[in-house]
Protein backbone atom coordinates (compact mmCIF):
# COMPACT_ATOMS: atom_id res chain seq x y z
CA UNK A 1 0.00 0.00 0.00
CA UNK A 2 0.99 3.37 -0.59
CA UNK A 3 1.54 6.60 2.08
CA UNK A 4 -0.80 8.69 2.78
CA UNK A 5 0.24 12.17 3.84
CA UNK A 6 -2.83 15.25 5.08
CA UNK A 7 -2.91 18.23 7.15
CA UNK A 8 -5.23 18.11 10.26
CA UNK A 9 -5.53 19.24 14.27
CA UNK A 10 -5.24 16.34 16.50
CA UNK A 11 -7.89 17.06 19.46
CA UNK A 12 -7.42 15.50 22.85
CA UNK A 13 -11.26 15.77 23.31
CA UNK A 14 -13.82 17.29 21.37
CA UNK A 15 -13.89 20.19 23.42
CA UNK A 16 -10.54 21.23 23.11
CA UNK A 17 -8.72 23.42 20.30
CA UNK A 18 -6.68 20.84 18.07
CA UNK A 19 -3.33 20.99 17.90
CA UNK A 20 -2.40 21.63 14.07
CA UNK A 21 0.30 19.64 12.49
CA UNK A 22 0.59 16.69 9.53
CA UNK A 23 -0.81 13.15 9.64
CA UNK A 24 1.25 10.45 7.69
CA UNK A 25 -0.43 7.01 7.01
CA UNK A 26 1.24 3.64 6.35
CA UNK A 27 0.52 -0.07 6.58
CA UNK A 28 1.74 -0.52 9.44
CA UNK A 29 1.18 2.51 11.98
CA UNK A 30 0.36 5.93 11.73
CA UNK A 31 2.24 9.54 12.78
CA UNK A 32 0.85 12.67 13.92
CA UNK A 33 3.48 15.63 13.52
CA UNK A 34 2.50 19.24 14.76
CA UNK A 35 3.92 21.98 12.85
CA UNK A 36 5.05 23.91 16.01
CA UNK A 37 8.55 22.25 16.69
CA UNK A 38 8.51 22.86 20.59
CA UNK A 39 5.45 20.70 20.94
CA UNK A 40 6.10 17.51 22.47
CA UNK A 41 3.03 15.81 22.08
CA UNK A 42 4.26 13.24 18.90
CA UNK A 43 2.75 10.10 17.75
CA UNK A 44 3.63 7.02 16.60
CA UNK A 45 1.02 4.40 16.64
CA UNK A 46 1.06 1.12 15.23
CA UNK A 47 -2.45 0.16 14.13
CA UNK A 48 -2.96 -3.41 15.81
CA UNK A 49 -3.26 -0.97 18.33
CA UNK A 50 -6.23 -0.03 16.76
CA UNK A 51 -10.00 -1.82 17.66
CA UNK A 52 -11.80 0.46 15.61
CA UNK A 53 -12.68 3.83 13.70
CA UNK A 54 -15.52 6.23 13.89
CA UNK A 55 -16.25 9.20 12.07
CA UNK A 56 -18.85 12.49 11.48
CA UNK A 57 -21.50 12.54 8.77
CA UNK A 58 -20.23 14.24 5.68
CA UNK A 59 -21.83 17.28 5.37
CA UNK A 60 -21.91 18.11 9.40
CA UNK A 61 -20.08 20.40 11.38
CA UNK A 62 -16.59 18.57 11.45
CA UNK A 63 -14.63 16.40 9.15
CA UNK A 64 -13.74 13.71 12.38
CA UNK A 65 -11.90 10.93 12.41
CA UNK A 66 -11.59 8.63 15.46
CA UNK A 67 -9.31 5.85 15.91
CA UNK A 68 -10.67 3.97 19.16
CA UNK A 69 -8.13 1.62 20.96
CA UNK A 70 -8.65 0.06 24.27
CA UNK A 71 -7.92 3.14 26.48
CA UNK A 72 -9.59 5.81 24.34
CA UNK A 73 -8.89 7.43 20.88
CA UNK A 74 -7.09 9.80 18.95
CA UNK A 75 -9.10 12.41 17.69
CA UNK A 76 -8.03 13.82 13.74
CA UNK A 77 -10.10 16.53 12.28
CA UNK A 78 -9.71 16.98 8.59
CA UNK A 79 -9.68 20.66 6.67
CA UNK A 80 -12.13 18.74 4.22
CA UNK A 81 -14.50 15.71 3.82
CA UNK A 82 -12.54 14.70 0.96
CA UNK A 83 -9.30 14.21 3.20
CA UNK A 84 -11.15 12.82 5.82
CA UNK A 85 -12.82 9.83 3.25
CA UNK A 86 -9.47 9.23 1.82
CA UNK A 87 -7.55 8.59 5.85
CA UNK A 88 -11.13 7.09 6.59
CA UNK A 89 -11.32 3.93 3.59
CA UNK A 90 -7.22 3.73 4.32
CA UNK A 91 -7.73 2.74 8.04
CA UNK A 92 -11.16 0.47 6.98
CA UNK A 93 -9.06 -1.24 4.58
CA UNK A 94 -5.54 -1.56 7.27
CA UNK A 95 -8.23 -3.14 9.92
CA UNK A 96 -10.13 -5.11 8.00
CA UNK A 97 -6.95 -6.80 6.48
CA UNK A 98 -5.42 -7.16 10.38
CA UNK A 99 -9.32 -8.35 11.66
CA UNK A 100 -8.71 -11.05 8.51
CA UNK A 101 -5.51 -12.23 9.75
CA UNK A 102 -6.19 -12.01 13.75
CA UNK A 103 -10.06 -12.51 13.91
CA UNK A 104 -10.65 -11.26 17.74
CA UNK A 105 -14.13 -10.69 18.70
CA UNK A 106 -13.29 -7.68 20.82
CA UNK A 107 -12.15 -5.96 17.79
CA UNK A 108 -16.53 -6.04 16.77
CA UNK A 109 -16.70 -4.08 19.74
CA UNK A 110 -16.38 -0.29 20.86
CA UNK A 111 -14.79 -0.37 24.19
CA UNK A 112 -17.13 1.26 27.27
CA UNK A 113 -16.08 3.76 29.69
CA UNK A 114 -15.59 1.39 32.08
CA UNK A 115 -13.28 -0.97 29.73
CA UNK A 116 -10.33 -2.51 31.04
CA UNK A 117 -7.02 -1.73 29.80
CA UNK A 118 -5.14 -4.69 27.73
CA UNK A 119 -4.56 -7.35 29.87
CA UNK A 120 -6.74 -6.18 32.54
CA UNK A 121 -9.53 -9.01 33.15
CA UNK A 122 -11.94 -7.63 35.10
CA UNK A 123 -15.11 -10.18 36.50
CA UNK A 124 -18.50 -8.60 35.81
CA UNK A 125 -18.95 -8.28 39.83
CA UNK A 126 -15.26 -6.23 39.88
CA UNK A 127 -17.36 -4.09 36.48
CA UNK A 128 -20.29 -3.17 38.26
CA UNK A 129 -18.00 -2.37 41.34
CA UNK A 130 -16.46 0.04 39.47
CA UNK A 131 -19.43 1.58 38.06
CA UNK A 132 -21.28 1.90 41.32
CA UNK A 133 -17.86 3.91 42.17
CA UNK A 134 -18.58 6.07 39.20
CA UNK A 135 -22.47 6.52 39.96
CA UNK A 136 -21.90 7.18 44.05
CA UNK A 137 -19.33 9.78 43.46
CA UNK A 138 -20.08 13.26 41.21
CA UNK A 139 -16.13 14.02 41.74
CA UNK A 140 -14.68 10.13 40.34
CA UNK A 141 -17.14 10.19 37.47
CA UNK A 142 -16.27 13.80 36.47
CA UNK A 143 -12.48 13.07 36.83
CA UNK A 144 -13.08 10.00 35.08
CA UNK A 145 -14.70 11.47 32.16
CA UNK A 146 -12.22 14.60 31.86
CA UNK A 147 -9.09 12.44 31.56
CA UNK A 148 -10.49 8.60 31.05
CA UNK A 149 -12.70 9.73 28.34
CA UNK A 150 -10.51 12.00 26.25
CA UNK A 151 -7.60 9.55 26.34
CA UNK A 152 -5.33 11.18 28.53
CA UNK A 153 -5.34 8.02 31.12
CA UNK A 154 -6.24 4.77 30.08
CA UNK A 155 -8.93 3.11 32.36
CA UNK A 156 -5.97 1.15 34.30
CA UNK A 157 -4.15 3.74 35.02
CA UNK A 158 -6.99 5.92 36.73
CA UNK A 159 -8.13 2.92 38.65
CA UNK A 160 -4.38 2.15 39.41
CA UNK A 161 -4.40 5.20 42.10
CA UNK A 162 -7.77 4.15 43.88
CA UNK A 163 -6.78 0.48 44.38
CA UNK A 164 -8.33 1.00 48.16
CA UNK A 165 -11.86 1.94 46.37
CA UNK A 166 -11.45 -1.30 44.70
CA UNK A 167 -10.46 -3.47 47.10
CA UNK A 168 -13.33 -4.19 48.95
CA UNK A 169 -14.96 -6.88 51.05
CA UNK A 170 -17.94 -7.03 48.99
CA UNK A 171 -15.98 -7.78 45.40
CA UNK A 172 -13.91 -10.16 46.92
CA UNK A 173 -14.78 -13.21 45.50
CA UNK A 174 -13.73 -16.09 48.21
CA UNK A 175 -13.99 -19.85 48.15
CA UNK A 176 -16.48 -21.19 50.81
CA UNK A 177 -14.63 -23.33 53.54
CA UNK A 178 -16.26 -26.57 53.74
CA UNK A 179 -17.53 -27.62 56.62
CA UNK A 180 -17.33 -31.15 58.63
CA UNK A 181 -20.09 -33.73 58.08
CA UNK A 182 -22.69 -34.19 61.07
CA UNK A 183 -21.92 -37.57 60.77
CA UNK A 184 -19.67 -38.99 63.38
CA UNK A 185 -16.45 -40.24 61.64
CA UNK A 186 -14.40 -40.38 64.11
CA UNK A 187 -16.28 -42.87 66.02
CA UNK A 188 -14.98 -45.51 63.33
CA UNK A 189 -16.11 -48.92 63.41
CA UNK A 190 -14.10 -51.46 63.01
CA UNK A 191 -15.19 -54.67 60.16
CA UNK A 192 -14.21 -58.38 60.50
CA UNK A 193 -13.89 -60.15 57.34
CA UNK A 194 -16.11 -63.53 59.48
CA UNK A 195 -13.62 -65.99 58.77
CA UNK A 196 -10.58 -64.76 61.24
CA UNK A 197 -10.75 -62.50 64.03
CA UNK A 198 -8.79 -60.44 62.09
CA UNK A 199 -10.23 -56.76 62.76
CA UNK A 200 -9.62 -53.73 60.18
CA UNK A 201 -10.19 -50.20 60.59
CA UNK A 202 -10.39 -47.39 57.72
CA UNK A 203 -9.12 -44.18 58.60
CA UNK A 204 -9.54 -41.70 55.63
CA UNK A 205 -7.95 -38.08 55.44
CA UNK A 206 -11.67 -36.66 56.51
CA UNK A 207 -11.55 -39.66 58.97
CA UNK A 208 -7.87 -38.60 60.41
CA UNK A 209 -8.73 -34.23 60.41
CA UNK A 210 -11.89 -34.88 62.06
CA UNK A 211 -9.84 -36.83 64.97
CA UNK A 212 -7.46 -34.47 65.05
CA UNK A 213 -10.32 -31.39 65.63
CA UNK A 214 -12.14 -33.82 68.34
CA UNK A 215 -9.29 -34.88 70.81
CA UNK A 216 -6.64 -32.87 71.23
CA UNK A 217 -4.66 -35.05 72.67
CA UNK A 218 -4.48 -37.35 70.05
CA UNK A 219 -3.32 -34.21 67.75
CA UNK A 220 -0.94 -33.75 70.57
CA UNK A 221 0.26 -36.88 70.18
CA UNK A 222 0.51 -37.56 66.72
CA UNK A 223 2.85 -34.17 66.71
CA UNK A 224 5.26 -35.56 69.19
CA UNK A 225 5.62 -38.71 68.09
CA UNK A 226 5.91 -38.96 64.75
CA UNK A 227 7.71 -39.28 63.05
CA UNK A 228 10.82 -39.14 66.11
CA UNK A 229 9.68 -42.31 68.03
CA UNK A 230 6.96 -43.99 65.83
CA UNK A 231 6.08 -44.34 61.86
CA UNK A 232 2.46 -42.43 60.85
CA UNK A 233 1.04 -46.28 60.16
CA UNK A 234 2.17 -47.78 63.62
CA UNK A 235 0.91 -44.16 65.17
CA UNK A 236 -2.68 -45.15 64.09
CA UNK A 237 -2.22 -48.85 64.71
CA UNK A 238 -1.82 -48.11 68.03
CA UNK A 239 -4.60 -45.61 68.26
CA UNK A 240 -7.20 -48.33 66.16
CA UNK A 241 -5.97 -50.93 69.25
CA UNK A 242 -6.84 -48.40 71.74
CA UNK A 243 -10.42 -47.70 70.14
CA UNK A 244 -10.83 -51.19 70.14
CA UNK A 245 -10.53 -51.95 73.42
CA UNK A 246 -12.62 -49.23 74.00
CA UNK A 247 -15.54 -50.72 72.16
CA UNK A 248 -14.74 -54.11 73.83
CA UNK A 249 -15.43 -52.61 77.66
CA UNK A 250 -12.49 -54.84 79.16
CA UNK A 251 -11.06 -52.49 81.66
CA UNK A 252 -8.52 -55.22 83.24
CA UNK A 253 -7.02 -55.71 79.72
CA UNK A 254 -7.26 -52.20 79.25
CA UNK A 255 -5.78 -50.82 82.07
CA UNK A 256 -2.87 -54.28 81.75
CA UNK A 257 -2.05 -53.07 78.17
CA UNK A 258 -1.58 -49.48 79.19
CA UNK A 259 0.96 -50.48 81.83
CA UNK A 260 3.44 -52.29 79.08
CA UNK A 261 2.96 -49.73 76.45
CA UNK A 262 3.43 -46.42 77.07
CA UNK A 263 2.53 -45.08 73.76
CA UNK A 264 -0.59 -46.74 73.89
CA UNK A 265 -1.70 -45.38 77.27
CA UNK A 266 -2.03 -41.96 75.38
CA UNK A 267 -5.58 -42.91 73.57
CA UNK A 268 -6.34 -45.37 76.71
CA UNK A 269 -6.10 -42.02 79.44
CA UNK A 270 -8.48 -38.77 79.78
CA UNK A 271 -8.29 -36.12 77.36
CA UNK A 272 -6.69 -33.29 79.36
CA UNK A 273 -6.64 -30.52 76.95
CA UNK A 274 -10.25 -30.93 76.71
CA UNK A 275 -10.70 -31.21 80.07
CA UNK A 276 -9.33 -27.55 80.38
CA UNK A 277 -11.41 -26.58 77.96
CA UNK A 278 -14.32 -27.80 79.89
CA UNK A 279 -13.09 -26.41 83.61
CA UNK A 280 -12.91 -23.13 81.03
CA UNK A 281 -16.15 -22.71 80.08
CA UNK A 282 -17.81 -24.05 83.31
CA UNK A 283 -15.75 -20.71 84.68
CA UNK A 284 -17.63 -18.74 82.33
CA UNK A 285 -21.00 -19.64 83.31
CA UNK A 286 -23.13 -17.30 85.52
CA UNK A 287 -21.56 -18.00 89.13
CA UNK A 288 -25.01 -17.49 90.57
CA UNK A 289 -26.77 -20.55 89.10
CA UNK A 290 -26.35 -23.19 90.67
CA UNK A 291 -26.52 -27.06 88.09
CA UNK A 292 -26.19 -29.05 91.54
CA UNK A 293 -29.57 -27.79 92.85
CA UNK A 294 -31.39 -29.84 89.67
CA UNK A 295 -29.50 -33.28 90.13
CA UNK A 296 -32.98 -34.56 91.54
CA UNK A 297 -34.69 -33.97 88.14
CA UNK A 298 -32.64 -36.71 86.43
CA UNK A 299 -30.95 -40.02 87.41
CA UNK A 300 -27.51 -39.68 85.81
CA UNK A 301 -26.19 -38.71 88.69
CA UNK A 302 -27.21 -42.10 90.41
CA UNK A 303 -25.28 -45.59 90.32
CA UNK A 304 -26.27 -47.88 87.12
CA UNK A 305 -27.68 -45.08 85.61
CA UNK A 306 -26.40 -43.42 82.06
CA UNK A 307 -25.50 -44.59 79.15
CA UNK A 308 -21.74 -45.40 78.04
CA UNK A 309 -20.86 -45.38 74.16
CA UNK A 310 -22.43 -48.50 73.13
CA UNK A 311 -24.55 -49.23 75.86
CA UNK A 312 -22.72 -50.48 78.60
CA UNK A 313 -23.13 -49.45 82.32
CA UNK A 314 -20.48 -47.51 84.48
CA UNK A 315 -18.95 -50.00 86.79
CA UNK A 316 -15.34 -49.01 87.01
CA UNK A 317 -13.85 -46.37 89.43
CA UNK A 318 -14.52 -43.00 88.30
CA UNK A 319 -10.74 -41.59 89.76
CA UNK A 320 -9.23 -44.37 87.36
CA UNK A 321 -7.05 -43.02 84.99
CA UNK A 322 -8.72 -44.82 81.73
CA UNK A 323 -11.23 -42.47 80.32
CA UNK A 324 -14.88 -43.92 79.90
CA UNK A 325 -16.50 -42.30 77.19
CA UNK A 326 -20.36 -41.45 77.39
CA UNK A 327 -22.42 -41.47 74.52
CA UNK A 328 -23.81 -37.63 75.45
CA UNK A 329 -19.80 -37.26 75.64
CA UNK A 330 -18.83 -37.99 72.28
CA UNK A 331 -22.19 -36.52 70.70
CA UNK A 332 -21.43 -33.24 72.67
CA UNK A 333 -18.13 -33.18 71.64
CA UNK A 334 -19.07 -33.65 67.92
CA UNK A 335 -21.58 -31.08 67.91
CA UNK A 336 -19.20 -28.14 69.07
CA UNK A 337 -16.91 -29.37 66.79
CA UNK A 338 -19.05 -29.06 63.86
CA UNK A 339 -20.47 -25.77 64.85
CA UNK A 340 -17.52 -24.27 65.18
CA UNK A 341 -16.32 -25.29 61.82
CA UNK A 342 -12.98 -25.72 59.99
CA UNK A 343 -9.48 -22.96 61.16
CA UNK A 344 -7.90 -23.44 57.96
CA UNK A 345 -7.59 -24.39 54.61
CA UNK A 346 -5.62 -26.95 53.66
CA UNK A 347 -5.79 -30.07 51.19
CA UNK A 348 -6.17 -33.02 52.72
CA UNK A 349 -3.64 -36.08 52.36
CA UNK A 350 -0.71 -35.21 54.05
CA UNK A 351 -1.70 -35.68 57.65
CA UNK A 352 1.76 -34.08 58.60
CA UNK A 353 0.59 -30.87 56.97
CA UNK A 354 -3.10 -31.11 58.45
CA UNK A 355 -1.65 -31.68 62.03
CA UNK A 356 0.43 -28.37 62.11
CA UNK A 357 -1.96 -26.53 60.09
CA UNK A 358 -4.66 -27.59 62.73
CA UNK A 359 -1.61 -26.33 65.67
CA UNK A 360 -0.91 -23.17 64.04
CA UNK A 361 -4.88 -22.38 64.66
CA UNK A 362 -5.62 -23.34 67.86
CA UNK A 363 -2.59 -20.53 68.87
CA UNK A 364 -3.38 -17.71 71.06
CA UNK A 365 -3.60 -16.78 74.28
CA UNK A 366 -3.36 -19.95 77.02
CA UNK A 367 -6.34 -21.10 79.29
CA UNK A 368 -4.16 -19.64 82.45
CA UNK A 369 -4.58 -16.18 80.92
CA UNK A 370 -8.29 -16.43 80.36
CA UNK A 371 -8.80 -18.30 83.81
CA UNK A 372 -7.10 -14.86 85.49
CA UNK A 373 -9.59 -12.68 83.79
CA UNK A 374 -12.36 -14.30 84.48
CA UNK A 375 -11.59 -15.18 87.66
CA UNK A 376 -11.95 -11.40 88.04
CA UNK A 377 -14.89 -11.17 85.84
CA UNK A 378 -16.85 -14.32 87.88
CA UNK A 379 -16.31 -11.97 90.92
CA UNK A 380 -17.82 -8.66 89.91
CA UNK A 381 -20.56 -10.58 88.43
CA UNK A 382 -21.04 -12.25 91.63
CA UNK A 383 -21.00 -8.88 93.50
CA UNK A 384 -23.61 -7.09 91.42
CA UNK A 385 -25.76 -10.16 91.83
CA UNK A 386 -25.90 -9.99 94.85
CA UNK A 387 -26.26 -6.48 95.93
CA UNK A 388 -28.76 -5.38 98.16
CA UNK A 389 -30.79 -2.70 97.02
CA UNK A 390 -31.19 -0.85 99.30
CA UNK A 391 -27.49 -0.45 99.94
CA UNK A 392 -26.38 0.33 96.43
CA UNK A 393 -25.09 3.39 95.74
CA UNK A 394 -25.81 5.99 93.38
CA UNK A 395 -25.53 4.94 89.46
CA UNK A 396 -23.49 7.18 87.14
CA UNK A 397 -25.76 8.30 84.30
CA UNK A 398 -25.20 6.35 80.88
CA UNK A 399 -22.99 8.00 78.11
CA UNK A 400 -22.00 7.30 74.92
CA UNK A 401 -17.65 9.07 74.75
CA UNK A 402 -16.95 11.26 71.90
CA UNK A 403 -15.18 10.22 69.05
CA UNK A 404 -14.65 12.55 66.51
CA UNK A 405 -13.26 11.21 62.86
CA UNK A 406 -12.88 13.62 61.06
CA UNK A 407 -12.34 17.51 63.38
CA UNK A 408 -12.94 19.90 60.50
CA UNK A 409 -15.88 17.85 59.01
CA UNK A 410 -17.66 18.14 62.64
CA UNK A 411 -16.72 21.93 63.14
CA UNK A 412 -17.57 22.57 59.80
CA UNK A 413 -21.24 20.89 60.56
CA UNK A 414 -21.42 23.35 64.14
CA UNK A 415 -20.80 26.59 62.16
CA UNK A 416 -24.69 26.93 60.86
CA UNK A 417 -25.58 26.48 64.61
CA UNK A 418 -23.22 28.58 65.99
CA UNK A 419 -24.22 31.54 63.32
CA UNK A 420 -27.33 31.04 64.43
CA UNK A 421 -26.45 31.39 67.55
CA UNK A 422 -24.24 34.46 67.76
CA UNK A 423 -26.42 35.96 65.58
CA UNK A 424 -23.16 38.00 64.04
CA UNK A 425 -19.47 36.71 63.01
CA UNK A 426 -18.56 39.35 66.03
CA UNK A 427 -20.38 38.03 68.91
CA UNK A 428 -19.26 35.86 71.66
CA UNK A 429 -16.09 34.69 70.62
CA UNK A 430 -13.26 37.88 71.28
CA UNK A 431 -9.51 37.33 71.28
CA UNK A 432 -8.59 38.93 74.50
CA UNK A 433 -4.95 38.79 75.42
CA UNK A 434 -4.18 38.26 78.80
CA UNK A 435 -0.37 39.41 79.64
CA UNK A 436 0.07 37.86 83.43
CA UNK A 437 3.27 37.85 85.17
CA UNK A 438 3.72 34.99 87.95
CA UNK A 439 2.32 37.00 90.56
CA UNK A 440 -0.72 38.06 88.64
CA UNK A 441 -1.04 34.92 87.38
CA UNK A 442 -1.13 33.55 91.33
CA UNK A 443 -3.26 36.08 92.85
CA UNK A 444 -6.06 35.55 90.03
CA UNK A 445 -5.79 32.09 90.33
CA UNK A 446 -5.95 32.58 94.30
CA UNK A 447 -9.20 34.75 94.04
CA UNK A 448 -10.85 32.37 91.44
CA UNK A 449 -10.53 29.92 94.62
CA UNK A 450 -11.67 32.05 97.06
CA UNK A 451 -14.66 32.85 95.09
CA UNK A 452 -15.50 29.11 94.35
CA UNK A 453 -15.20 28.78 98.57
CA UNK A 454 -18.05 31.07 98.77
CA UNK A 455 -19.77 30.40 95.23
CA UNK A 456 -19.45 27.01 95.35
CA UNK A 457 -18.49 24.99 92.11
CA UNK A 458 -21.96 25.07 90.76
CA UNK A 459 -21.75 29.03 89.86
CA UNK A 460 -18.29 29.41 88.37
CA UNK A 461 -19.68 28.36 85.05
CA UNK A 462 -23.05 29.87 83.97
CA UNK A 463 -24.63 27.75 81.33
CA UNK A 464 -25.48 30.24 78.98
CA UNK A 465 -21.94 31.58 78.86
CA UNK A 466 -20.82 28.20 78.55
CA UNK A 467 -22.99 27.75 75.54
CA UNK A 468 -22.01 31.53 73.76
CA UNK A 469 -18.21 30.26 74.07
CA UNK A 470 -18.45 26.90 72.93
CA UNK A 471 -20.54 28.52 69.70
CA UNK A 472 -18.12 30.79 69.38
CA UNK A 473 -15.30 28.08 69.07
CA UNK A 474 -17.02 26.01 66.38
CA UNK A 475 -17.37 29.08 63.94
CA UNK A 476 -13.40 29.83 64.92
CA UNK A 477 -12.96 26.14 64.26
CA UNK A 478 -15.04 25.90 61.16
CA UNK A 479 -13.20 28.22 58.89
CA UNK A 480 -10.46 26.21 58.65
CA UNK A 481 -9.01 27.72 54.86
CA UNK A 482 -7.21 30.69 54.92
CA UNK A 483 -8.78 33.90 56.60
CA UNK A 484 -8.35 37.16 55.16
CA UNK A 485 -10.39 39.93 53.30
CA UNK A 486 -13.59 41.79 55.01
CA UNK A 487 -14.51 39.08 58.45
CA UNK A 488 -12.13 36.60 60.65
CA UNK A 489 -14.48 34.10 59.31
CA UNK A 490 -14.88 34.67 55.44
CA UNK A 491 -12.34 32.58 53.69
CA UNK A 492 -10.78 33.85 50.38
CA UNK A 493 -13.59 31.05 48.39
CA UNK A 494 -16.21 32.23 50.10
CA UNK A 495 -15.43 35.65 48.69
CA UNK A 496 -15.18 34.58 45.55
CA UNK A 497 -18.35 34.69 43.13
CA UNK A 498 -19.39 31.06 42.76
CA UNK A 499 -18.93 30.77 39.29
CA UNK A 500 -15.03 31.20 39.66
CA UNK A 501 -15.26 29.51 43.23
CA UNK A 502 -16.72 26.09 41.64
CA UNK A 503 -14.37 26.40 38.33
CA UNK A 504 -10.81 26.96 40.79
CA UNK A 505 -11.99 24.25 42.88
CA UNK A 506 -12.70 21.92 39.80
CA UNK A 507 -9.19 22.85 38.38
CA UNK A 508 -7.16 21.63 41.72
CA UNK A 509 -8.82 18.38 41.69
CA UNK A 510 -7.71 17.72 38.28
CA UNK A 511 -4.19 19.18 38.36
CA UNK A 512 -4.20 16.74 41.61
CA UNK A 513 -4.99 13.61 39.67
CA UNK A 514 -2.80 14.91 37.03
CA UNK A 515 -0.07 15.30 39.45
CA UNK A 516 -0.44 12.18 40.91
CA UNK A 517 0.12 9.89 37.52
CA UNK A 518 3.02 12.23 36.81
CA UNK A 519 5.14 11.97 39.34
CA UNK A 520 4.15 8.42 39.47
CA UNK A 521 5.81 7.70 35.42
CA UNK A 522 9.26 8.37 36.77
CA UNK A 523 11.54 7.27 36.33
CA UNK A 524 10.67 7.09 32.47
CA UNK A 525 11.94 3.75 31.80
CA UNK A 526 9.59 2.68 28.87
CA UNK A 527 7.77 4.30 25.35
CA UNK A 528 4.62 3.47 27.40
CA UNK A 529 5.60 6.06 30.45
CA UNK A 530 6.88 8.48 27.62
CA UNK A 531 3.44 8.75 25.78
CA UNK A 532 2.29 8.88 29.08
CA UNK A 533 3.88 11.90 30.42
CA UNK A 534 3.78 13.44 27.50
CA UNK A 535 0.02 13.17 27.49
CA UNK A 536 -0.13 14.55 31.20
CA UNK A 537 2.19 17.03 30.57
CA UNK A 538 -0.10 18.53 27.41
CA UNK A 539 -3.48 18.55 29.84
CA UNK A 540 -1.22 20.51 32.52
CA UNK A 541 -0.34 23.14 29.95
CA UNK A 542 -4.01 23.45 28.95
CA UNK A 543 -4.97 23.94 32.65
CA UNK A 544 -2.33 26.24 33.38
CA UNK A 545 -3.40 28.45 30.71
CA UNK A 546 -6.71 28.12 31.73
CA UNK A 547 -5.66 29.64 35.27
CA UNK A 548 -3.83 32.33 33.71
CA UNK A 549 -7.06 33.23 31.78
CA UNK A 550 -9.05 33.39 35.38
CA UNK A 551 -6.88 35.80 36.86
CA UNK A 552 -7.30 38.11 34.06
CA UNK A 553 -11.08 37.86 33.72
CA UNK A 554 -12.16 38.52 37.07
CA UNK A 555 -13.02 41.80 38.26
CA UNK A 556 -10.15 43.89 39.68
CA UNK A 557 -12.06 43.49 43.39
CA UNK A 558 -10.90 39.61 43.60
CA UNK A 559 -8.25 39.66 41.00
CA UNK A 560 -5.85 39.48 44.19
CA UNK A 561 -7.85 36.49 46.05
CA UNK A 562 -7.55 34.49 42.91
CA UNK A 563 -3.85 34.94 43.00
CA UNK A 564 -3.71 34.11 46.25
CA UNK A 565 -4.99 30.51 45.60
CA UNK A 566 -3.40 30.33 41.92
CA UNK A 567 -0.42 30.68 43.02
CA UNK A 568 -0.28 27.35 44.78
CA UNK A 569 -1.16 25.76 41.92
CA UNK A 570 1.15 26.90 39.38
CA UNK A 571 3.69 26.25 41.63
CA UNK A 572 3.14 22.87 41.44
CA UNK A 573 2.78 22.61 38.06
CA UNK A 574 6.06 24.79 37.50
CA UNK A 575 7.79 21.87 39.53
CA UNK A 576 6.32 18.81 37.20
CA UNK A 577 7.42 20.82 34.04
CA UNK A 578 10.65 21.90 35.53
CA UNK A 579 11.26 18.38 36.54
CA UNK A 580 10.24 17.15 32.71
CA UNK A 581 12.58 19.84 31.09
CA UNK A 582 15.42 18.44 33.76
CA UNK A 583 14.99 15.24 32.45
CA UNK A 584 14.76 15.94 28.85
CA UNK A 585 17.99 17.67 29.41
CA UNK A 586 19.74 14.92 30.86
CA UNK A 587 18.74 11.96 28.33
CA UNK A 588 19.69 14.57 25.51
CA UNK A 589 23.30 15.56 27.41
CA UNK A 590 23.56 11.60 26.70
CA UNK A 591 22.96 11.35 23.58
CA UNK A 592 20.38 8.70 24.67
CA UNK A 593 17.58 7.62 22.20
CA UNK A 594 14.25 7.89 23.35
CA UNK A 595 11.85 5.27 24.23
CA UNK A 596 10.97 2.83 21.39
CA UNK A 597 7.56 4.06 19.51
CA UNK A 598 8.93 8.09 20.04
CA UNK A 599 11.23 9.92 18.02
CA UNK A 600 12.46 14.03 18.82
Amino acid sequence: MHTINKPTKYRISLKEPGIPGVLRMAEERFIFTPHDPRSLLKLDVPFRSIKVHKFSKDGSKQALLNLLHEGGGYIFEFDSFSDRNICRDFVGKILGKLQATCPSKDDKTVPDKTTPAPGEQLSPMEMEHRIKLLRDDSELQRLHKQFVMTAILTESEFWATRKNLLDDTTIKVTKQRTGFKSTMLADIRPSTDGRTNKVTFSLTPEIIHQIFAEKPAVHRAFLDLVPKKMSEKDFWTKYCRAEYLHRTNNSVAAAAEAAEDEELAVFLKHDDILADEIRHKIRRVDPTLDMEADQADDYIHLQDHGLLRDGGKETVDAESELSRRTLSQDLNRHAAVVLEGRAFDVELGDTRTVAEALARSKKGPSLETFDKNESQERLEKACRMTEIEDLRGPHQLPYAPLFIKDPREYFDSQQANALRALGDSNAGFKNTDYNFNLEESYAYLMKQISEAKVTGLNDIVQSDVALKVLNGLNQHLSSTKQHIGKGPFESVLDQLPSRTKDELMIHWSSIQELLRHFWSSYPITTGYLYNKVLRLKEAMTQIYNKLQEIKESVQSDYRHLVSLLVHPMLQALDAAFAHYDSEQQKRTAKGGAMPNGFFK
